[in-house]
This record gives structure tokens, sequence and C-alpha cells, in this order.
């Protein structure tokens, strides 16, 4: 099939009108409804937005590839766009994009439809062919450039090395485009270097150009370019690079000679043999990717479970107690669901698939259980957070590849019993003891930090509501942020009304700075962390500081501290501002709660946001750009 049974003059918009990514897509899609190559236009254009939530498919060079494989697609078809100025579709370069394919391929999209597509992907690597279409006066002069383009490479007899001795795999979440682009780049470069590569597919199509046993064993390095899980089981002992996709497409050179050269780390099954550092700081690989893990899967619970929290504030701030006058039962049903499950959750979850990335499945159990201790079991029932869920997963996973690695020596006729008894009794057993024993002590500081705030209640007030504002940001939910919360209770109980407003705004500053700083430093968070920015506005104005734990997590050397120095200003102005609040919780619901009437709350919103703007453009200015990594 060629490309040109896909794409026709009917799917080509050779002066898009559109300035935006959203416009772009929004375009495209019209014009592939107008030629009647869609059964289902929202449900595709949901298709869409999903894979621009993975990542980009402005894979750089002027180029965007948006995609998508779904029933919502009625034939199997191509729309390609033209923008004579270029826009910002947010592409992994940086810099603006003036040719676009959007490729619609239908679920049942046979195995000769995906390869035809997967060929439009590597005609895109030609410069030759770019500059022709850029030129193209006519929707014919597209067509014809294309079929040129074919002809050309039908002419070429494909010569694949089997006996190379650098390997790669490439692959992407949808397998369609990425997958495709990157092979032909890592073999258009070997070639031109004088190295013999052979490139395994991992696409939609299946797997193609399967690297064999034989081939393993006399590469000398493999190259793993993969933004989805690629089995890597018969490595063992190989030099391993593991890179995102989109390093194979645009930085071919520097992975070829890091191969040659032997610059990669061994790889050691289960343990990521990228645990030793390789000076490359953008493979997702190692302690990076087994947090990252943990973090993706805990969002959910996050998420959801904040804004069902949020939601219940709106039926009063005490609607989900029995005993309060508000008292509502749906508003009650939220908050259990939300925060007595969901959000209770979070901590486990993120320890569970922690462990499981470092030790697979057998990880999963003991990672749990572990994040299950930390957020129970300490002094007075509190518990150390999610730090401490930090430390199970990582304790869980590396104390499982442990046990198995003690148990590889026995007898092949217990192997049945290895992951069924031997891994979950021993794991579970050795991350619970040694949580149980650092648990209270982690916990017991919450004790301590609570009797040396009473001791500051005389102090300074300003000094007291710097301390106390960026307490609310240490752990976001452990013990230090526990015993300044309990603090600003007690008073409250008291009849004494700064501390508690102290505490809620300093409370609400991470994930309202989190938020921000996505929002104005686009290019320094990934697409994953930029949606999870536009929930944190939510969940921040409601003092749900838990809204920032998956940045702090991914990142706590470069966020805590820029949130604790956002939040204890904000702590500081709100005292320095002498406002009173009368509400133990619901953000931004109960400012009209503040005493003094307008000019008071006016004051309290004023201080919240100073403290946000400050820690979004430390945050922001501490992280790394996406687009030099």
């Amino acid at each position: 099939m060629k490309i040109t049974d896909l794409l026709t003059t009917k799917t080509i918009v050779l002066n898009m009108s559109a300035s935006s990514k959203a416009e772009a897509i929004d375009e495209l899609i019209g014009k592939l409804d107008e030629a009647g190559k869609l059964s289902d236009r929202e449900e595709y254009i949901k298709a869409i937005e999903a894979r621009e939530q993975q990542s980009t498919t402005g894979i750089g060079e002027g180029i965007a590839i948006p995609h998508a494989k779904t029933s919502a697609v009625a034939e199997p078809a191509i729309a390609f766009g033209r923008s004579q100025e270029g826009l910002d579709y947010e592409s992994l370069d940086g810099q603006p994009t003036n040719l676009f394919f959007m490729i619609a391929a239908s679920e049942g999209a046979n195995q000769t439809h995906l390869e035809t597509l997967s060929r439009l992907s590597s005609f895109l690597m030609d410069k030759n062919f770019r500059t022709k279409l850029e030129t193209a006066k006519t929707e014919s002069d597209v067509i014809e450039a294309i079929n040129a383009k074919e002809a050309e490479e039908d002419e070429e007899e494909e010569t694949t090395s089997t006996d190379g001795k650098i390997l790669a795999i490439t692959a992407c979440p949808t397998g369609i485009a990425h997958t495709y682009m990157a092979a032909d780049k890592l073999k258009d470069t070997a070639k031109e270097m004088g190295i013999n590569i052979k490139v395994q597919t991992n696409g939609s199509s299946g797997v193609k150009n399967r690297l064999t046993e034989e081939d393993i064993a006399e590469a000398d390095a493999i190259i793993v370019a993969a933004d989805t899980k690629v089995d890597m089981s018969g490595f063992n002992g190989k030099p391993v690079i593991e890179v995102p996709v989109a390093k194979a497409i645009h930085e071919p050179e520097d992975l070829l000679n890091k191969a040659i050269h032997k610059d990669a780390p061994i790889y050691h099954g289960n343990q990521n043999s990228s645990d030793s550092s390789t000076g490359d700081q953008n493979q997702r690989t190692g302690f990076y990717k087994h947090l990252m893990n943990g973090v993706s899967n805990m969002l959910p619970f996050v998420v959801g479970g904040g804004i069902l929290i949020a939601i219940s504030f709106f039926f009063g701030i005490n609607a989900a107690n029995p005993d309060s006058d508000q008292y509502n039962r749906f508003a009650e049903m939220l908050s259990i669901i939300g925060g007595g499950n969901a959000m209770f959750l979070l901590v486990p979850v993120l320890a569970g698939f922690i462990a499981s990335s470092i030790a697979d499945r057998p990880g999963f159990a003991p990672g749990m259980v572990g994040g299950l201790i930390a957020i129970t079991s300490g002094t007075d029932g509190t518990g150390s957070g999610f730090l401490g869920g930090l430390i199970a997963g990582f304790l869980a996973g590396y104390l499982t590849v442990g046990i198995k690695k003690l148990l590889a020596g026995l007898p092949n006729v217990l192997d049945g019993l290895k992951t069924v008894l031997f891994y979950p009794v021993l794991s579970i057993f050795g991350t619970g003891m040694i949580m149980l024993l650092i648990n209270p002590p982690l916990t017991s500081i919450y004790t301590g930090l609570l009797s040396w705030l009473e001791g500051l209640s005389g102090a300074n007030i300003a000094l007291v509501g710097l301390i106390l504002g960026g307490m609310m940001a240490v752990d976001m939910g452990g013990p230090i942020n526990k015993a300044a919360y309990t603090f600003g209770l007690a008073t409250l109980q008291a009849g004494n009304y700064e501390f508690i407003a102290i505490v809620m705004a300093g409370g609400m500053v991470p994930p309202l700075a989190m938020a921000i700083s996505t929002t104005l430093f686009k290019n320094k968070y990934t697409d994953q962390e930029r949606e999870t920015g536009k929930t944190a506005y939510a969940l921040g104005a409601f003092f749900i500081t838990e809204g920032a734990i998956p940045f702090a997590a991914a990142d706590p050397g470069r966020v805590i501290p820029s949130m604790v120095a956002g939040s204890a200003i904000t702590g500081m102005l709100t005292a320095l501002f002498t406002i009173h609040l009368t509400a133990p919780h619901g953000g931004i619901v109960v400012i009209g709660l503040v005493q003094g009437g307008l000019t008071q709350a006016m004051l309290y919103i004023l201080a919240i946001l100073i403290g946000s703007i400050v820690a979004a453009i430390i945050v922001g200015f501490l992280k790394k750009d996406l687009r030099k990594a």
C-alpha cells in the first residue's frame, strides 16, 4: 500500500489558519472528518489528546505527527497540514512547527496500513523530502513529492546487518511514528559513521528485525530507546544504554559514540544497570526510573481523592462530620472515598510501585506493606508520611532483590515455591520489621516538635509564622506537617485564631506554587507534570497540601526547599497581617470566615499568592530545561 492511498488531496491543508497547538489539532481533525474518515469525531479528539498527554508528538525540526489508533476512525487515513508562519506545538526542540501529519489508524488496522504509516515517519527524516513539502504550491505537488520519495526508496535495496556489533531497540507508546523514526535515525547515522548496527522495532504491527540470541552474544553494546516497557531479559552482562525514544531521534551520534566506546553500565537483570551513574542525568533509569514509577501510579489517588475532598467542602466545612449541624450524608461519602481511602492509599501505592520497579512483581507486596506501616505505625498513631513511603519503597525493592539473589542457588525443583512462598514471606517480613523499627523514631519528631512549638507561642509572632509556615511544606502530611497543624488546631480550640490561619496558608502554598511553576516554566516539566499542575490549582485552593507530593517525590532536592521558602514567607506575612481565622480547614471556602472583613481577607489571599509565586519562581529556576536535556 502506498502512502498516497491514505493521504489524498482531500486531506491536505496547505495554508493552516491555526496559531496554537490546540487549534492545529482541531483543524486537522476537521479535515479528516470532512473527508469522511472518522466515525466519531469527539472520540477521536479524546484519543489524540490522550496521546499528547503521554508526550508531545512535536518531534522537532519543524515536524509534528499527532496520531491515534482508535475505533473512532472509520477508514485509516493521513491528514497533512502546513503552517507558513509556524506555531508553538510544544516540540521537543522548542522550535516552531510548520509541517503536520495527523495519522488516523483504525482499531482493526491491518499490518499493511501500519507499515505504510511507519514508512511516512521514516521519510520525514530526509531533509530534502521535507524541503519539497515546505515549497509545494498545490496539493498535487505534495502527492507527487511523496510518490517520488516512495519510488526512490523502492529502488534502494534494503540491507540490514545481522552481524552488527551494535544493537538497538526502539519503541514508543503507540508504536506508529517515533518507533520507526528513531530506528531510521540510528541506522542512517551508523551508516555515516561506518558502524554496523541492527535495530529491532517494537511497533503496532509487531516486533520487526528481532534481535536473536546470537546477535546479543556478539554485540559490543545495546541501545534501548523506548518510552514503554521492553523485554531485556537476555541482556545480562552486556553494556546497555537506556534512553527515551526522542534521544535516538535527536542525538543518534552521541548514543552510537557511547555504544562503540562501551560507555554504558553493565545490565544485571532486575537490578537496573544504570543505578550506577553514567553521567547522563536525562536517562530515565535507575533511581529516577523507580521513583517515577511510584509517582505516576500514585498520581490518580492524589488527584481523585483530593478533588472529592474539595467537593465535600462545598456542603460545609464540617459537613462530613455526623456530629455537626452541617452534616450531609453525601458530603460524608465524598470525604470517606477521597480522604479515608484514596488519599490514605497514596503512600502505600507510592512505595509499592517503587519496589516493583526495582524488583518486579515480587517487590510490590512488601512495598505496599512498608508504605502502610509508614503512615500508620508511629508515635501517637501518626506516621512518617510520604518521606517514610519513599524509604519503604526503596527498602522493599532492594531487599527483595537481595532475597532473590540469596535464593538463586536453591534446587530448580523449588523454583515454583520461590514466587508464591519464599519471596513474599521473607520480603514482607524483612521490610515490615525494619519499618516497624525505624518508623517510631521518625514519627517521634512529631511530639518533640509539638512541645517545641508550644514553647514558642509567646515568642515574636512573625518568627513563629515563618517557622509554622515552613513546617507545613517540609513533608506535606508527615510528622513535621502534622505537628504544625496540630498546634494550630490546639490553639484554635483555646480561642487563639492566629496560628490556624498561618498553618492553613502555609499548607496551601506547595500545590499552588507547583501549579504556577508548571504554567510559567513549561519547558522544565514533562507533559504529565504540566497536566498534574493544572489539578494542583484546585488542590491548593482547598488546602490539600498533598497535591504537591508527586512533584516533591520526583525531585525532592529542588522542590522541597523551594516550597519551604514560599510557605515560610506566607506564614510570616500572615502573622504580620494579623490574620485571624475561625475555621480549621477548607482553604478558599473559608476565606469569608477571616475576622476583620474584606480587607483582612484580601491580605490573607495576598500572603498566600506572594509565597506561592516566590516558591514557583525558585523551583522554576532550579529545575533544568528539558529542551536542553
